[in-house]
C-alpha cells in the first residue's frame, strides 16, 4: 500500500466488498465511460474496470502514475487536479452521458460536488464523502443538516445517501466516517442553468438568516422596503413569519422567480 498524502487529504479504502458495492451504485455497463477522481492506488479502479466499457481517471499524486499505469494498462489516466481539469473536454463526444465515481479528499469536496452538478451535468455520479457532508445533501427542509449546499444539489439533482462506511475501512484511518452519495439529475431540474448563479446567491443569502423570520430575512437580504419584501412573498404564497430554513427547495425556486420578477439583480 502506498504512503498516504495529508496534505492531498489521501485515505485509502481497501475492501473489496465496499469497493464492489461503490462500482455497482454507479451502475456502470460495457458501453458506458466512467470518470473517476482520485483513484489512489487503484482500489476502485479494479471494480470499474471489470464493469465499465472505459475508464478514465485524474490523479493529481505523480507518484501514483506508475503504479496504476502498471495494474491499469487500459485505463487513461491524466496527471492533474480534478477541479482544474474541463471532465467533459475529456470525453468531447460523451456529452451528458458521462458516468463519475471517486473516493474524493475531504477538503476539496464541496467543490467537486458543485462541479458534478454544473451542466452538462454527467448521468450519474457517486461519490465517497465525508458522511457529514452526504447527510447535508440529502437533508430535508427544517432539520438541522438542511442549509444551501442542500438546495443547490437537489434543485437540480436527485440525491442519495446509499450507505455508511465506517473510519476503520481507510488506511490511514480518518476521524470521521464517510458515506456514499449518489447523484442523478433530474429530467426537469427544478431551476434552469441560467438561473442558477443568481438562485445560489439567493439561497446562500437567505440562509445566512436562517433563524430571522422570512419576511425580515428577506428586507436585509435585498434592502427592499417592507411593503415590497410582504408582496413578494405574498405572490411566492410563501408565509412571512416562516424561518428560511424550512423551505423547500421548490419554495426557493418559486422566491427567486418572483424577486428576480420583481426586479431583484444580483449586486
Amino acid at each position: 500500500m502506498p504512503h498516504a498524502k495529508r496534505r492531498l487529504g489521501q485515505h485509502f479504502l481497501t475492501d473489496p466488498r465496499l469497493l464492489a458495492r461503490i462500482a455497482d451504485a454507479l451502475e456502470a455497463g460495457p458501453g458506458d465511460t466512467v470518470l473517476e477522481i482520485g483513484p489512489g492506488p487503484g482500489g476502485l479502479t479494479g471494480p470499474l474496470v471489470a464493469r465499465a466499457g472505459r475508464v478514465i481517471a485524474i490523479e493529481k499524486d505523480r507518484d501514483l502514475i506508475p503504479l496504476l499505469r502498471q495494474r491499469f494498462p487500459t485505463v487513461e489516466l491524466i496527471e492533474a487536479d480534478a477541479l482544474e481539469v474541463d471532465w467533459h473536454a475529456l470525453t468531447p463526444h460523451q456529452g451528458s452521458d458521462l458516468l463519475i465515481t471517486g473516493n474524493i479528499p475531504y477538503n476539496i469536496t464541496s467543490p467537486l460536488i458543485d462541479k458534478a452538478t454544473d451542466p452538462p451535468r454527467p448521468r450519474r455520479t457517486v461519490f465517497l464523502v465525508q458522511k457529514e457532508v452526504a447527510e447535508r445533501v440529502t437533508a430535508v427542509a427544517g432539520t438541522q443538516e438542511y442549509g444551501a449546499l442542500s438546495v443547490g444539489v437537489q434543485a437540480v439533482t436527485r440525491a442519495e445517501r446509499l450507505f455508511t462506511v465506517p473510519a476503520g475501512a481507510f488506511r490511514p484511518r480518518p476521524k470521521v466516517d464517510s458515506a456514499v452519495l449518489r447523484l442523478t439529475p433530474l429530467a426537469q431540474p427544478l431551476v434552469t442553468d441560467a438561473d442558477r448563479e443568481s438562485f445560489r446567491t439567493l439561497v446562500v443569502g437567505l440562509f445566512g438568516f436562517r433563524r430571522k423570520q422570512l419576511l425580515r430575512a428577506l428586507r436585509e437580504f435585498t434592502g427592499w422596503p417592507a411593503d415590497t419584501a410582504a408582496a413578494t412573498l405574498g405572490r411566492s404564497a410563501l408565509p412571512e413569519s416562516v424561518r428560511p430554513e424550512v423551505l423547500s427547495p421548490a419554495e426557493f425556486v418559486r422566491l427567486h422567480r418572483e424577486l428576480v420578477d420583481g426586479g431583484w439583480r444580483m449586486r
